[in-house]
């Protein structure tokens, strides 16, 4: 491994720069960086050498900071990249979140993703962030953002790559959640379809983007990927509040044996030629198939539908309690944990496995913990809802 390190520091040398963990495959600095490297001996490599020194690299850094390896390897040239995406697994697979569009597909199967959100209550900002450690707090390695924005009839968040640019114009913007007057109902939307023949939902900013009457840079998608409902609490009676969740884009199929949850694998843009620099991978044909509806869009049945697991009262605490085995340490009417509901059909051990769990740790600090088949960005999308007063519902 020190000569496969070596290889690393000579590469980001001759480079000229360091290749940031923020970058992927696909961006424009990466490409520069190809460019740079095209005729370097180390884009010459043999096929099998150079498959056998990546195969150790990812199997030696399979954790974050160290993970930065894997993400510079794949930065290197067009021949590496390639080899570097069929390497790495999905999060699915692996457990691992390698690249940007890692919080676009949906997490491990065999356990929890542990993860945690910052927020900033001057600013109206959330951040989310990989847990590097068992502890309930460290340094984190940065996900998602999120900046609430607040209109007459309506609220809502902007949810972004950059921790410095969360606005719907950015080329960094991958989708929003949006609420009604009471804040009760929430909507999911994705920046791009989460599935072929996903219907776009109309609203001002295409309608405006149609009309050619604002820049082209304002993302024409607006996809809705879930629906979240929170149920009123009209006689006042103590408990948690109770959610429910109905997520567009998963059939419920997917947490049965053999089931399967869409999987985004690159980040598309509507015009390439005006985001120059945005650090993704990026699709090489962005037309979509509007022929085909999105899988049960109009209707419930057949939907993932999550729900809040039901708590005890406990007698000693008098208080409702969950089982967050330690990942929660303050009791808050926003702590929930969200399980597949069996609709109509028989319960099944797939129903009982924790699939979201949100909870408070400190005063702005909060513990996000997901599994397949939701994705990093889905499970940041429904903790967001949790932060809004809801007087009704309490």
């Amino acid at each position: 491994m020190t000569i496969i390190r070596s290889i690393i520091q000579d590469m980001r040398s001759r480079s000229g720069r360091v290749v940031q963990d923020r970058f992927s495959p696909g961006s424009a600095s990466a490409v520069a960086v190809s460019d740079g490297l095209s005729q370097s001996c180390w884009a010459n490599m043999p096929q099998e050498l150079l498959r056998e020194v990546l195969v150790r690299i990812e199997a030696s850094e399979n954790a974050w900071p160290q993970r930065k390896s894997v993400v510079a390897c794949a930065g290197v040239c067009r021949s590496w990249r390639e080899i570097t995406k069929e390497i790495v697994k999905i999060p699915e697979v692996s457990g691992i979140l390698t690249f940007p569009i890692s919080v676009k597909q949906p997490g491990s199967r065999d356990s929890l993703l542990q993860c945690f959100i910052k927020r900033n209550r001057s600013t109206q900002t959330y951040h989310l962030f990989l847990s590097l450690t068992n502890a309930l707090h460290d340094d984190g390695k940065f996900l998602l953002a999120a900046r609430k924005f607040r209109r007459p009839t309506c609220a809502g968040y902007i949810i972004s790559v950059d921790a410095d640019d969360m606005s719907k114009g950015s080329g960094t913007y991958i989708g929003k959640l949006r609420s009604n007057f009471l804040g009760t109902r929430f909507t999911i939307f994705d920046g791009q379809p989460p599935h072929a023949g996903a219907k776009i939902t109309k609203s001002r900013s295409n309608r405006l983007l149609n009309s050619k009457q604002i820049s082209p840079r304002i993302p024409a998608g607006n996809y809705p990927v879930a629906h979240i409902s929170y149920e009123l609490n009209v006689l006042g009676s103590r408990g948690p509040r109770r959610m429910q969740c109905i997520m567009d884009a998963i059939p419920a199929s997917a947490i049965g044996p053999g089931g399967s949850a869409p999987t985004q694998t690159e980040f598309s843009v509507n015009n390439i030629d005006f985001f120059p620099s945005l650090p993704f991978f990026r699709s090489k044909s962005h037309r979509m198939d509007n022929s085909l509806s999105g899988p049960l869009a109009s209707q419930k049945d057949g939907l993932l539908v999550l729900k809040n697991k039901a708590p005890r009262w406990h007698e000693q605490l008098q208080c409702w309690c969950l089982n967050f085995h330690g990942r929660v340490t303050v009791a808050s009417v926003k702590n929930f944990q969200l399980v597949a509901s069996p609709e109509n059909a028989p319960a099944g051990p797939e129903h009982e496995k924790i699939i979201l769990q949100f909870g408070k740790v400190g005063k702005d600090l909060f513990t996000m913990d997901y599994r397949y088949p939701i994705s990093a960005f889905q499970a940041f999308a429904i903790c967001l809802s949790s932060f809004d007063t809801k007087i009704a519902c309490e």
